[in-house]
């Protein structure tokens, strides 16, 4: 999940923050907190890291962190009982998108695919990718067209045919029922 609040130097519509974690609760009496990861890289989430928090994004430091269940166990610097962990249950945790290192050639964040163009195998424009949901299984990708109709697009390999970083477009199949027939019959769709 990326909030695409703008600050000054941020290139419109591009991420300043990034989702990594969600806080939950206190745990214990140092001033721990259970959180849910939402990252595919938490061991970057080390000692020193910096960290904004909920929708102000308060600047706080990584004191440490430790696996815990299906999720981690985080101290932040300053937070010192179970009563001031717990000001900050149910918060977002984010770092600034541009402090992300870069990925390996061929592979990109989620954040970086919203705006492409998503065509079918045909070059046939099925519009813009303009929101991913997390589902567990396999991410889903919502693509509008220009009448502001939406197609659920499965992430996976035998949908997702390839993605072009540089000019911005994402080849897909369409499997059987995930476009109205009607829709191209009608004209929505370009031939």
């Amino acid at each position: 999940m990326a909030d695409t609040k703008n600050a000054p130097g941020s290139p419109l519509g591009e991420p300043v923050y990034l989702v990594v974690g969600f806080l939950r609760r206190p745990h214990g009496l140092r001033g721990e907190m259970i959180m849910d990861v939402h990252t595919d890289f938490p061991e970057r989430l080390r000692s020193g890291r910096k960290l904004f928090i909920g929708e102000e994004h308060k600047a706080m430091t990584l004191a440490g962190s430790r696996p815990h269940a299906k999720g981690m166990l985080v101290k932040l610097k300053g937070i010192e009982s179970p009563e001031a962990a717990g000001e900050l249950r149910n918060q977002w945790v984010y770092v600034k998108a541009a402090e992300v290192p870069s990925l390996p050639e061929g592979q990109l964040y989620q954040h970086e695919l919203f705006g492409f163009q998503v065509i079918d195998e045909n070059d046939a424009s099925l519009g813009e990718l303009v929101e991913i949901i997390e589902t567990g299984a396999n991410d889903v990708y919502v693509v509008r067209n220009e009448n502001g109709k939406e197609i659920l697009l499965p992430a996976i390999s035998s949908v997702i045919l390839e993605t072009d970083p540089v000019r911005r477009i994402m080849r897909v199949h369409l499997l059987d029922g995930l476009v109205d027939d009607r829709e191209s019959r009608d004209g929505n769709r370009k031939k």
